[in-house]
């Protein structure tokens, strides 16, 4: 082989590895925008049908969703930014309108719609997301906690032992329930699951639930306390040392 096609060779590979991790990261953010939310795939769609933003289809988010969507069409990406953009600006601009052509779709986005913003507090729009998706730009804070299936388990009773300070679920239920800042009654329920030891947090239910878990403990400490990294840090630190010697990322 010649050098010609050795160079050839390599950066082949190298774009290729890199459109790979951008679908993957993509799949992550739609996951945990999804989670945080409580939303199913159809709500974006939806959205971007009744405000004419472009077409996305309910298939396309859920292919999205899994990493399986190799090529979106820009008018995906269209879409998506478009929605992203006015879920920043708040509900009341839509509302009336939502109202009169869609109410179902208003009543979703009442209990939770929240954007996917940069480190400075801006939406993204089409022209990141599509850089995300090629693996050209990283994933925002606050979407890429790259929590591993192996520590779920142990971080969920980390938490739970964290919020509940010492005490018994009995004992703290009410404070913590109102200190939990999510509406949504299905994850309410699983919240306070974990709490009681009832069930663990998946890996991915714990990517979508962690802003909202660091605003519980920043709510039962006055505001007070570190930022959600470091937070998951600190609970990182409270794992048998197996586990998260195992599970940390590469």
């Amino acid at each position: 082989m010649i050098k010609g096609e050795v160079v050839s060779d390599h950066v082949t590979k190298g774009y290729k590895d890199r459109l790979d991790e951008g679908r993957r990261a993509m799949a992550h953010l739609i996951h945990v925008w999804h989670e945080r939310n409580g939303w199913s795939h159809k709500v974006l769609p939806a959205l971007a049908e009744a405000l004419d933003l472009g077409r996305v289809h309910n298939s396309q988010i859920s292919n999205l969703r899994n990493g399986k969507l190799a090529s979106p069409g820009p008018e995906v990406f269209l879409a998506l930014g478009q929605a992203n953009a006015i879920l920043d600006g708040g509900l009341e601009l839509i509302k009336d309108h939502l109202a009169e052509v869609h109410p179902d779709l208003l009543k979703v986005l009442s209990m939770s719609a929240v954007p996917v913003v940069s480190a400075d507090g801006t939406p993204l729009g089409a022209g990141e997301l599509l850089e995300i998706f090629v693996g050209l730009a990283p994933l925002p804070p606050g979407f890429d906690w790259r929590i591993n299936e192996g520590e779920a388990a142990a971080l969920s009773a980390a938490l739970a032992e964290c919020l509940c300070r010492g005490q018994s679920w009995r004992q703290c239920r009410d404070q913590l329930m109102t200190a939990y800042p999510v509406g949504k009654s299905q994850r309410r329920e699983r919240f306070a699951a974990v709490m009681a030891g009832l069930r663990d947090y998946s890996a991915d239910e714990l990517d979508g639930e962690f802003l909202d878990l660091h605003a519980t403990h920043l709510a039962l400490n006055g505001q007070e306390g570190e930022t959600p990294a470091v937070f998951l840090e600190q609970l990182r630190s409270r794992l048998p040392s197996t586990t998260s010697q195992d599970n940390q990322p590469e």
